[in-house]
């Protein structure tokens, strides 16, 4: 830090009688960037906070101690300067030195950013003679400490000999009269009540908290007599013993001191801490030496009669104070006032003062009151929609868990047949069914529940169940809301009433009106002062939310936003501000902790869905972070949240002022994030706090020794990055900002910002390489309006030489994380330099890249991972524990990281490794992630020990119970290689987790990796497009005339002789990537070099695109390429739509036997050709009675779910059994129980502003649902309903371009509807009493003289439509972005804009008409659909 010496630190037990101790042992830390003067400080320590170093460092415990800082990254707020705060004391510090003999940590930052800063930690210490050690694996370190007992150390700085600097005990010492005051100082003068405090160590704090309660401090020698003549002084009201360092031993003078006050009739009061806590009990018996933090406690069982335990430490049963049964005597073993840290037991202090009040809390019920629910209800959150994904299917699925330990029965509603949670063998029964109050209702009467949870399926779940409170429902039939009440849930929702609260116990709220009107909204923001930001209320992921510079924006804004709900909030601007985020849990006894905090590295005004996020928080100094934990837990308690809740914070970057953004009073997508990057299940926790258990009744799940009463320590860090996909859409706009975007998000973990943050970027694009300059070129503009790509404008600009001052005014991204950044752009300059000039790099520059995140790949020498194994730069495995090692922990959450010295665990056991399906993206969601788990829970089934790799904080298959190793890391060649070679598992399997892991599958069989399965040359032949066609060609099966590109102008004589339309489509892709329909010549140069781009390493083929032609899908598992199960669904839609946008209905509904017997024998061919041993699934085209074959894939499909919850097979669990070589029989054709499934996308249109609704052949829905029926009509409706459809009351829009069918409308009209239409429509239609309206975007000059019609515009303003159908041109399946916009693009944008139900598609059409019809003749509410 100070200089670039390399040091040891060197440790051995201690050997005095009254100290634990083993056999003597030294450990040597070599390190290679460190230090500075040659001290010899015994000793070492360790601290678990992550922040409050200056204080821990001035805190006189520390005397003569070497601190371990266990948070890997230190220094990053710097140092305040000397300030004087209240009553003469340090405003920052906790007293006036530091203390510590020496600092050992992970990694100090060279550039701190605070506002309150004036020197970096490395300064402060070279200024006070403090030697300081980096490059440390604390955690290793810790562990040693903790396994060992306390040890002396010493720092030996490398040329000096070890002999020559001998070890010291500072317990040979008396450290309480080497820290202690010499003479008698008084504080607060004018203070009440006289408090007499002896100094054994005092901290600052001490004496700010008795003095801030009115008090008069007279602080005093340690061994200070406390009465004269035999008789105590008088002139004192109560008396304060402080902490101190060392042995208590030693304080005798101090004990004989206090024996004379307190052993007599009526003693003052008496109040010690910590080592004080020893002299008030060392009398009563010995002293010993713990593993904890504090050195010494007092052993329970030898206290006289008349004392007892006060606090017992719930983790490890030892005392942490005590109490006199009749005197007013007590003393505590930890620190209430503590800085740095929570302040919980502050009111120990008050206590004293007035020694009447009680650690009680009045509101907690009794015992008796307490009914355990018989039966609970879980309502789920429905498919997956930007805002709300797969993070509900992780929080229901705990809940169920949680539920089912107490014997509880469960009843869950979700419609999304994909989920995990709604899988046989978890909730005792499921119904796939909308989550609206009148299928609920219906549930309800069926099931009669007498409890129900809402908050664990986001606000779809929480909006249903606020409105059956409203309608009476869950009172009528004595429903319990269980957890937080829906009184508490309103609070937080309705923004006047959350603001007046917040009011009531003095907590501010960003300056916010709530408006009901346009007029309203622009009247609230000329109050406020533009800019504002408009939000909707009871709205998810900011739906309909934006800034506005002016009253025109604003307009436009808040009148969208009506058309999503009834009421919008007006908040003044904080842009530029920082978002902290808090995870509070609190049960119903008042236990309140907070779990997780978090910081947003893009500052307010970007959603935090859309942003990249660090916990835990990295710029904040203990003040701040203590300053914000405290007004959560006033918040939490005030509202009366029982449960999980998330607080939201702007803070100030210049100054300590906060403003409250919001409360979640549910489970969050911030929630599953925070369960992930500290390992503590927060909605299982908050299911059990639901049923009444209290939080310390519960145990920690990870240490399964601690209590769940406790807030989780960090080790590491943890960086979240969000995945965009808004390449899939037409005119989407590409800027970031309040409202969410983000289709999935991943999580990495790394002991250093740097290494986390690279990793992240890796795992949100598997193209991506880390911190890329080359992605995006510079801009200004980019910078300071933020895209999904932003990032990548960073890197660029740091690249081209912007410095850190530059970036932060463009972007207000906090100084601390640009310097970060900076690192990685300013090494990877470094390694550039020896790939140019041919030197070899040294083994240091490139240890010290693995340390900074870059990957081999990025590295970019070919023999990289051979040089790093010559060179021993391997990565070591690291748990999270919860604790940061504290505690002994048998954890299975691991990492990989180069930040250590050596693995938490072992290897040798023999695994079976799963590799999951990576991060959420349009085409990969949870439906891999189903697939995962089942293959997981079948593994175990069958006696395997399994380990699973993923990243994704949102799933079920990152969870800590799902398998027996889960390395939350990176799914690439490169880390599952080091997996592999550290764990020598007995197998890979690859088929489970979507196209990810086929990716790498090539890449792993060249290093002789067993992959379990289909063999990856088999997998190649079915991914690479021109192998897989030729391989058609071969065997005789059917398929569009196809062609393998070779450069542009074959191609396109291709084009002229098969004739346009044709496909083009590139190998190894997920769901139509860069897929695209060509019509032209230009179409095809554009759509070839787009995929040329995506499929760099792989062949591109251009096919015949086939109009007009039936699609089918078929699911199958094959034995050595004997198919042993076929599933078969059919698309409603014509070909040309993917299949993950299509409508399926299964078992089909309009394929002949003819046809699926031929399906059957092409299904068997291709299996057999391809030797599959696993899932498969094939998509084929049928028209004119004619079958060809469009695609396999050799892995499971994004169907897999829906067709073995519907047929009732479970796919996944009989592909589990053949891959690992189980006699399988076979189930042939599957046909189901008599009910047929739909399978229904689940769209996101209304956050992505400008993008058209169009589908192709490029995959555009988030999410799906599925419900059954006893036909399709039924399940059709319900399916529908469960994406936020509507059923049409009256008025319906048609603007049909070409389409010139009439029967539909008619079969409308009949129904009762009143048809409008766009005019070339009307015209076609007028014999159907059509009424025609006018475009709002005609030209006035077209027509002067014809009378002015109401336009489209007015009758969505005025929500007059119920309904739009709107059918593009017929050449749909492309993605054709014509340079004008058209008519039909506008009108689809409007109704998604205005939220009016929107068909695109004349086979829906089709299908909605006759559902229509069925549904007009008896209402469909039948709740059939349940398992």
């Amino acid at each position: 830090c100070h200089g670039t010496k390399i040091m040891k630190l060197i440790m051995k037990q201690i050997t005095s009688n009254t100290l634990l101790h083993h056999n003597r042992s030294k450990v040597y830390y070599e390190v290679h960037r460190s230090s500075f003067c040659v001290i010899v400080p015994p000793w070492p320590q360790f601290c678990t906070g992550m922040v409050g170093y200056p204080e821990a460092l001035t805190d006189p415990s520390y005397k003569s101690q070497i601190l371990t800082l266990t948070y890997p990254l230190v220094g990053n707020y710097g140092v305040p300067g000397e300030e004087d705060g209240e009553f003469g004391v340090s405003k920052w510090f906790e007293s006036p030195k530091i203390h510590a003999a020496a600092l050992v940590v992970g990694e100090v930052s060279q550039n701190p950013s605070h506002w309150g800063s004036t020197r970096s930690l490395d300064e402060w210490l070279k200024e006070h003679g403090i030697p300081g050690l980096q490059g440390v694996d604390t955690r290793a370190l810790t562990k040693k400490i903790r396994e060992q007992g306390t040890m002396l150390g010493k720092l030996v700085v490398e040329g000096t000999l070890e002999a020559n600097v001998p070890f010291d005990d500072p317990n040979q010492r008396n450290l309480v009269k080497e820290v202690s005051i010499k003479e008698p100082k008084v504080f607060n003068p004018d203070g009440v009540v006289r408090i007499t405090a002896v100094d054994c160590g005092i901290k600052y704090n001490q004496i700010r908290c008795l003095c801030n309660r009115g008090a008069r401090v007279t602080v005093v020698p340690w061994d200070h007599p406390l009465e004269s003549e035999g008789q105590p002084h008088l002139d004192f009201d109560g008396l304060f013993i402080s902490n101190g360092p060392g042995d208590p031993q030693f304080c005798k003078e101090t004990i004989e001191n206090l024996r004379k006050v307190m052993c007599v009739e009526n003693p003052k009061p008496v109040f010690g801490i910590c080592l004080a806590d020893l002299p008030v009990a060392v009398d009563t018996g010995r002293c010993y030496i713990t593993s904890q933090n504090h050195g010494f406690a007092v052993d329970p069982l030898t206290l006289p009669a008349d004392w007892d335990v006060l606090f017992t430490n719930a983790n490890d049963q030892t005392s942490e104070g005590i109490v006199h049964s009749s005197k007013p005597l007590f003393s505590v073993q930890f620190h209430p006032e503590h800085m740095a840290g929570p302040a919980d037991l502050v009111d120990l202090f008050d206590v004293f003062l007035r020694l009447t009040e009680h650690l009680t809390f009045a509101g907690a019920p009794k015992p008796d009151d307490l009914v355990r629910p018989r039966k609970v209800l879980i309502l789920g959150s429905g498919g997956l929609s930007i805002g709300q994904a797969g993070e509900f299917d992780y929080s229901g699925s705990q809940a169920i868990k949680a539920l089912k330990e107490e014997n509880i029965q469960t009843v869950l509603i979700n419609p999304n047949i994909a989920t995990v949670q709604t899988s046989k063998g978890l909730a005792d029964r499921v119904y796939f069914l909308p989550i609206t109050p009148e299928y609920v209702t219906q549930v309800i009467k069926n099931e009669r529940p007498d409890g129900i949870l809402l908050t664990f399926g986001g606000q779809t779940a929480l909006n249903c169940g606020v409105e059956l409170t409203k309608q009476g429902v869950l009172e009528r039939y004595a429903v319990r809301v269980l957890g937080t009440p829906v009184s508490s849930i309103e609070m937080t929702e309705d923004r006047k009433v959350f603001v007046e609260k917040m009011e009531e116990i003095n907590e501010h709220v960003a300056p916010s009106e709530a408006a009901m009107s346009v007029e309203q909204a622009v009247a609230a923001a000329e109050r406020l002062g533009f800019p504002v930001l408009v939000r909707s209320a009871f709205a998810l992921g900011g739906l309909g939310s934006g800034f506005a510079n002016n009253r025109e924006e604003l307009t436009a804004l808040v009148t969208q936003a009506f058309a999503h709900t009834s009421q919008v909030l007006v908040d003044k601007s904080l842009k530029g501000w920082k978002e902290i985020e808090y995870e509070v849990v609190r049960d119903a006894y008042d236990n309140c902790v907070t779990v997780c905090n978090m910081e947003n590295v893009d500052p307010l005004g970007i959603h935090t869905g859309e942003s990249i996020v660090v916990a835990p928080s990295q710029t904040l100094n203990d003040r701040e972070y203590n300053m914000l934990r405290d007004t959560a837990i006033k918040v939490i308690r005030h509202l009366g949240i029982v449960g999980e809740c998330n607080i939201q914070y702007a803070l100030n970057p210049e100054s300590e002022q906060y403003y409250i953004i919001e409360v979640n009073a549910r489970l969050s997508r911030s929630s599953a994030l925070a369960s992930k990057a500290t390992g503590y299940p927060l909605a299982y926790v908050a299911a059990k706090l639901g049923l009444g258990i209290s939080l310390p009744a519960l145990k920690n799940s990870v240490t399964n020794s601690t209590t769940a009463n406790f807030e989780p320590s960090l080790d590491y860090c943890v960086v979240k990055v969000p995945r965009w996909d808004l390449s899939k859409f037409l005119r989407v706009s590409t800027k970031i900002g309040s409202s969410m975007k983000s289709v999935g998000e991943v999580m990495a973990i790394g002991r250093s910002f740097e290494e986390a943050f690279q990793k992240a970027l890796r795992m949100v694009d598997e193209n991506c390489v880390g911190f890329d300059h080359t992605i995006k070129p510079f801009s200004d503009k980019e910078l300071q309006t933020p895209t999904d790509k932003r990032i990548f404008v960073l890197a660029a600009a740091l690249r081209a030489g912007y410095t850190v001052d530059r970036l932060y005014e463009l972007t207000k991204i906090d100084r601390w994380f640009l310097h970060k950044m900076k690192n990685i752009a300013d090494h990877e300059r470094l390694l550039e330099s020896y790939s140019q000039d041919d030197t070899v790099m040294p083994p240091e520059v490139l240890r010290m890249a693995k340390q900074l995140g870059f990957s081999d790949k990025q590295i970019a020498l070919l023999a990289v991972r051979k040089l790093r194994r010559d060179w021993k730069i391997l990565p070591v495995v690291k748990q999270i524990d919860t604790v940061a090692a504290e505690w002994p922990a048998h954890t299975n959450y691991l990492y990989l990281t180069y930040n250590g010295t050596e693995s938490d665990l072992s290897f040798g056991e023999p695994h079976v490794m799963v590799i999951g399906s990576g991060v959420y993206r349009i085409g990969s969601s949870v439906e891999f992630d189903w697939c995962a788990v089942g293959c997981i829970m079948e593994l175990r089934k069958m006696g395997y020990k399994t380990i699973m790799v993923n990243y994704n904080p949102e799933t079920v298959s990152t969870d800590y119970d799902m398998c027996n190793r889960l390395y939350f890391d990176e799914i690439s060649f490169e880390v599952v290689m080091d997996i592999y070679e550290m764990e020598n598992p007995e197998g890979i399997i690859l088929s489970m987790g979507g196209q990810l892991p086929n990716n790498i599958a090539m890449s792993l069989h060249r290093q002789q990796c067993r992959i379990l399965g289909t063999s990856p040359e088999f997998i190649d032949s079915a991914e690479n497009r021109f192998k897989f066609s030729r391989m058609l060609d071969t065997i005789g099966i059917s398929q569009p005339q196809w062609k393998e590109l070779t450069e542009t102008e074959s191609a396109m004589r291709f084009c002229e002789t098969v004739g346009y339309p044709c496909l083009v489509r590139p190998s190894y892709v997920l769901s139509g990537a860069a897929m695209n329909v060509a019509y032209s010549d230009s179409d095809l140069e554009k759509y070839l070099s787009n995929a040329v781009a995506v499929s760099k390493e792989h062949p591109v083929v251009i096919s015949k695109f086939i109009q007009e032609a039936k699609e089918i899908d078929v699911d199958a598992v094959a034995c050595d390429g004997v198919v042993i199960a076929i599933a078969i669904s059919e698309h409603v839609e014509n070909a040309g739509v993917h299949s993950g946008d299509a409508t399926l209905v299964t078992p089909p509904q309009d394929i002949n036997q003819k046809t699926m017997e031929r399906i059957k024998i092409i299904v068997h061919a291709i299996g057999q050709e391809l030797q599959v041993t696993g899932p498969f699934n094939l998509q084929l085209i049928a028209k004119d009675d004619q079958l060809k074959v469009i695609e396999c894939n050799v892995r499971v499909s994004r169907s897999f779910p829906f067709v073995s919850k519907t047929l009732g097979v479970d796919l996944v669990a009989l592909a589990t059994q053949v891959i690992m070589g189980e006699e399988v029989d076979p189930v042939g054709l599957m046909t189901g129980g008599g009910i047929v499934g739909v399978k229904v996308p689940q769209f996101s249109f209304s956050r992505l502003a400008g993008a058209d609704v169009v589908l192709g052949v490029e995959m555009t829905s988030t999410g799906e649902v599925a419900c059954f029926g006893e036909n399709r009509y039924e399940a059709y409706l319900k399916a529908m309903l469960s994406t936020g459809f509507k059923i049409p009351r009256k008025n319906i829009l048609l603007s049909i371009g070409s389409y010139k069918v009439q029967t539909p409308f008619q079969t409308l009209e009949s129904l009762g509807y009143n048809l409008y239409a766009s005019l070339g429509t009307a015209d076609f239609y007028t014999e159907h009493g059509v009424m025609a309206v006018d475009w709002p975007f005609e030209e006035e000059s077209d027509c002067p003289t014809k009378e002015k019609q109401r336009n489209i515009m007015d009758y969505l303003e005025e929500n007059h439509f119920d309904l739009v159908i709107n059918l593009s041109m017929r050449n749909s399946g492309g993605r054709r972005l014509s340079s004008f916009v058209t008519k039909g693009y506008r009108t689809r944008r409007m109704a998604i804009d205005y939220s009016v139900p929107l068909i695109t598609d004349i086979k829906c059409t089709k299908l909605f008409v006759q559902v229509s019809g069925v549904s007009r003749e008896h209402k469909v509410l039948d709740v059939h659909g349940s398992f």
